[in-house]
């Protein structure tokens, strides 16, 4: 999760090999994303009409409630759609299903990332770091964000590797009991920032990558600002704070005298526990079998119905009005022509920056929406599908809400930010 130097970029070394691998498998990745969505609706089928008299990790995987059905047979039908160019173009053109699921689309990073976080994810969870860090930022992540200590290594892989992997961190961590449902849901919505790569990406795409230090400075800063102020409200602060075995919150976060000696001893017999190759790399298999089927349908189902809505409706010009008197009292020029890209980013994080291309002239309202679509974090077309599909206990009514309360409370701070520049 360290991000190290890579060509002209610098990323963490899983999408190092993602991207490795995605030069290799590119031309393939369309039919193999398709026949993984195929087998997803098929096995979540057959589960659906013989029930299995004990729970396995493959019943898990397959037996699914109604609506997560209906959401992995619209990805199947999606994809058949996209790959093969059928049905409507609205469905499978380059700016929608093939958007998402070709040679260089989302679902083709996503299912090497998959692969590669799947199986070293192990090696961050089960091997001491989590209880020695744990133990150390005890006094900084509870009264700052009502969170246990070792959350900082979720807050942490999200912010300087990628947000993907902290969901997936968060979704582990709860199932495995160490999260309470609103502490799962507040990682999960309040710590998956992009990361900087794609941050990068933005900025360059914005016409303004020669202002990335104060650009990352203020995403960075409203990123804090959100964090303290997102658990206290509305609707993480009305999550239970039950596990998911239905146990009530247990405060484990005392201070102890000497935390780097204890830290370490946690951390030691964390990893004793874990002495087995063979369980490891079975560990390691199923997180990837589980990804890549519980999660790539989501991401290919939510992100083309929200993709379509925004290029071939008016829903997000109509949404969006009531930002521009908003941006109008913020003093960003061009406020009728910024309001909508300022609701369009629940889709994908990058279309805000692409509709604004040869529309917005503003330097400053470049800026701003630059910045808000990144601040934003939960776009449906990644962490906002990835939070759906993953077992952390957040609904779409959720991820609506927590969109708008983070627009509306970055955008002053943002817009401070951008006057003071240009």
């Amino acid at each position: 999760m360290i991000p190290i130097p890579y060509g002209e970029d610098v990323k963490v070394p899983i999408a190092i090999l993602a991207d490795l691998l995605n030069n290799q498998i590119a031309e393939y990745m369309s039919i193999i994303g398709l026949i993984t969505m195929i087998i997803a609706a098929l096995g979540s089928l057959v589960f659906a009409f013989v029930k299995p008299t004990r729970e396995t990790f493959w019943s898990k995987l397959f037996n699914v409630t109604p609506f997560w059905l209906v959401t992995r047979i619209l990805a199947a039908i999606f994809a058949i759609a996209t790959v093969f160019k059928l049905g409507p173009e609205a469905i499978w053109s380059e700016n929608t299903g093939s958007l998402l699921l070709s040679s260089e689309g989302l679902i083709t990073f996503l299912f090497t990332v998959f692969l590669f976080a799947g199986f070293l994810l192990p090696l961050l969870l089960n091997f001491g770091l989590l209880e020695f860090f744990g133990t150390l930022m005890t006094k900084v992540m509870r009264p700052l964000f009502k969170l246990p200590g070792r959350s900082s290594i979720d807050a942490l892989a999200s912010w300087v590797g990628d947000g993907t992997i902290g969901v997936l961190m968060t979704s582990k961590q709860y199932e495995e009991g160490y999260y309470t449902k609103r502490e799962a849901a507040i990682i999960g919505t309040t710590f998956s920032v992009v990361s900087i790569t794609f941050a990068i990406t933005i900025l360059d795409k914005a016409g303004l990558s020669s202002y990335f230090l104060p650009y990352y400075g203020t995403v960075a800063l409203v990123g804090f600002v959100l964090a303290v102020i997102m658990p206290r409200i509305f609707p993480l602060a009305q999550k239970d704070n039950t596990y998911i075995d239905g146990r009530p919150f247990e405060n484990k976060d005392a201070t102890p005298k000497h935390p780097v000696r204890t830290g370490a001893q946690l951390a030691l017999e964390a990893a004793k526990k874990n002495s087995s190759l063979g369980h490891t790399v079975r560990s390691g298999f199923q997180n990837v079998l589980d990804m890549w089927i519980g999660v790539i349908p989501v991401v290919m189902a939510f992100g083309t119905v929200a993709l379509i809505l925004a290029e071939y409706t008016s829903l997000f010009s109509i949404i969006g009005k009531p930002f521009e008197p908003y941006l109008n009292l913020l003093n960003i020029p061009q406020a009728a022509e910024a309001a909508p890209l300022m609701v369009v980013g629940f889709t994908d994080m990058y279309l805000p920056i692409i509709l604004a291309q040869g529309v917005i002239t503003s330097q400053l309202t470049m800026f701003v929406v630059a910045t808000i679509s990144v601040v934003q974090l939960v776009f449906l077309a990644e962490v906002g599908g990835l939070l759906l599909g993953s077992k952390i206990p957040v609904n779409f009514f959720d991820l609506i809400i927590i969109f708008i309360l983070r627009t509306v409370i970055a955008l002053p701070i943002i817009a401070g930010v951008g006057h003071l520049l240009f």
